[in-house]
């Protein structure tokens, strides 16, 4: 038998341990295969696991499982792992994580995390809005600004509404959702209401299909960078910042910050360890 520890944390938590978005991270993760990697995302079944490996070009190297499918880039986990990092390797304040996606810098102050996104790339919508409405259980007359497919480490569907009430109203058709397909094959959208600078806040819900079902993310830092390349698309040159309110919806309330300067896109959230552990694997695995 060999023995993997692993770690339990929260992030983008909003006062209190228990909110947030939870994630697994596997603290050395030598000897696993990617099978044994796939499973075991299956096995803790969260929305996202890491395993952490030995990387000749950042602090560490790291790998990112959902439960179905390996990702480049997530948000979440790369500030959650960032955190265990840091306390494995007492690497300080400021880390550096090589994922599929490139090499991810990401600073701490405390407990609060910010990771630097790529510079993100941009794509129209094929839908038409009122079919887009639809899909998403809205009315056209919801839907405010412009739709896009954005990809600051991992594509998704952007789409901004007039309304905090109506991203609540949102309801996806699940028999309708698969059309939604990024660059990669995935069925995801983020949909949201920006309240603009003057209250500089944003509410938002992460949709994505699970078999039949559509779930919804507590919190989702990949999207929330390309909440930044759509401002960076809809608001060329403009600096923004803004706090992101998501994850009400599925009682994990969660708090994203996000910044726009210069071009350059930050995202950031409170982390909190919550729990350590250890799991026994025949070998080989």
């Amino acid at each position: 038998m060999a023995r993997f520890a692993f770690r339990i944390v929260n992030v983008f938590t909003r006062g209190g341990a228990l909110t947030g978005n939870p994630l697994c991270v596997f603290e050395d993760a030598r000897g696993l295969g990617d099978a044994a990697m796939q499973a075991l995302a299956r096995q803790f079944n969260l929305s996202e696991t890491t395993f952490i490996l030995p990387s000749d070009r950042a602090t560490a190297r790291v790998r990112i499982f959902t439960p179905s499918y390996e990702m480049p880039f997530a948000g979440h986990p790369t500030l959650g792992t960032a955190h265990v990092v840091r306390s494995l390797a007492g690497a300080g304040d400021s880390v550096t994580l090589e994922m599929l996606a490139g090499v991810i810098p990401v600073t701490a102050a405390g407990d609060r995390w910010t990771l630097s996104a790529n510079a993100p790339r941009w794509r129209e919508v094929a839908e038409s809005r009122e079919a887009l409405a639809a899909i998403l259980g809205l009315e056209t007359r919801d839907l405010a600004g412009r739709p896009l497919w954005v990809n600051a480490g991992k594509e998704q569907l952007l789409v901004p509404v007039a309304s905090a009430d109506a991203v609540r109203r949102a309801r996806p058709r699940a028999d309708a959702f698969s059309t939604l397909r990024s660059e990669d094959g995935q069925s995801m959208a983020y949909v949201f209401a920006d309240e603009g600078d003057a209250r500089g806040t944003v509410v938002a819900r992460f949709f994505f299909p699970s078999g039949a079902a559509i779930l919804e993310d507590p919190a989702t830092g990949s999207a929330c960078a390309n909440l930044g390349g759509w401002f960076l698309a809809t608001r060329p040159g403009a600096d923004v910042a803004r706090v992101v309110s998501q994850g009400d919806e599925v009682r994990r309330p969660s708090t994203l910050h996000l910044s726009v300067s210069a071009g350059a896109i930050r995202v950031g959230g409170e982390v909190i360890e919550l729990a350590r552990g250890t799991l026994d694997l025949p070998e080989p695995h």
